[in-house]
């Protein structure tokens, strides 16, 4: 059971850096929410259960209650995240932010 803890961890930190790089390589800021809005709703959901699991190791009704709350919260970030990134977008197209684009003529 500590190898799917392990692992769980593991590709949940893999996807909070992935997103993380993703941030700082992205050109304009529409781009950079893209990494911002999936890649931490994917890493939130690996490290919640890996730590649920963690969690498991003694059953007991605590625990098991313990776990549920967990999830929850995932449930809700899973909620918030898209549409708070597309409450951002619009607010930034709204603003009149443009994305960004390849200058035409330049090689």
């Amino acid at each position: 059971m500590d190898i799917f803890v392990i692992l769980f961890l593991v590709i949940g930190f893999l996807f909070f850096l992935g997103g993380a790089v993703g941030i700082l390589r992205m050109p304009d800021f529409y781009s950079r929410l893209h990494p911002a809005g999936k890649l931490d709703t994917l890493g939130i959901l690996a490290m919640v259960m890996g730590l649920a699991l963690y969690n498991l190791h003694h059953f007991t009704f605590g625990a098991l209650l313990l776990s549920l709350k967990m999830f929850l919260i995932v449930f809700f970030v899973f909620l918030s995240s898209p549409t708070a990134t597309h409450s951002i977008v619009d607010a930034g197209m709204r603003a009149g932010l443009r994305p960004w684009s390849k200058k035409k003529g330049k090689k």
